[in-house]
């Protein structure tokens, strides 16, 4: 196991990287300083701060993106407690969760256990319940986030009146729809929208995946 001073990559960093694709960004966003955690948060990753992941981790709590709508997590803020170390511990299995939305949709790092693309972004979509492969890395992920290409994958996951709903919303609540988004009568217009807790919407994912016979064989 790699100490923090082996992590921590003074000489080609990816914070430039990650710079650049703010700068160039067409969404609104929020970063988030980074918390006093990140020391621990890089160390229990055990990545460096050389991949735009780790650099994530320890040089920021957190991206904000689209009027909250995307939540790209990092060392953890106030206005975003979760961090990438504590978030994914008992929960991921062969994936690392990196973001989330207000949805209800969940974004991972393939490590094997999503499909076959190890190494890619995979996102478990709240209108099927399946985790979907985005044939992109971590890194594209981030700028495709921040691109317009944000409002085209999620159309039909949106409805009228998105960004004042967010409004009310906490980075660490999403809305859950009933009847469920993947039903047949399911739909985000007519559905009745709750803010609930994060981990209680990826909880209940587990559970409605494991009975229905879908997600990854780590779910099931």
């Amino acid at each position: 196991m790699k100490n923090l001073d082996h992590l921590i990559d003074k000489r080609d960093p990816a914070l430039p990287i990650i710079e650049k694709m703010l700068g160039e960004a067409v969404l609104n966003y929020q970063l988030l300083p980074p918390s006093t955690e990140n020391g621990r948060v890089l160390s229990g990753l055990q990545l460096t701060t050389k991949s735009t992941l780790g650099a994530i981790a320890f040089e920021t709590g957190g991206l904000l993106i689209d009027h909250g709508w995307l939540r790209v997590l990092g060392s953890g803020h106030p206005q975003l407690p979760r961090n990438l170390l504590d978030w994914n511990g008992g929960r991921a299995d062969a994936y690392m969760l990196v973001a989330d939305d207000a949805a209800g949709g969940f974004f991972a790092l393939n490590g094997g256990g999503l499909g076959e693309e190890v190494g890619a972004m995979y996102y478990w979509a709240p209108d099927t319940l399946l985790w979907e492969p985005l044939h992109i890395t971590y890194t594209d992920f981030l700028g495709w986030a921040l691109s317009d290409r944000l409002a085209t994958f999620y159309d039909g996951l949106r409805w009228n009146g998105w960004i004042h709903d967010l409004q009310a919303l906490e980075a660490d609540q999403c809305f859950s729809f009933f009847p469920f988004l993947w039903t047949r009568e399911g739909s985000v217009e007519k559905s009745r929208r709750t803010a609930i807790d994060v981990s209680e919407q990826f909880e209940m994912n587990v559970e409605l995946a494991r009975k229905l016979g879908k997600g990854s064989a780590q779910l099931l």
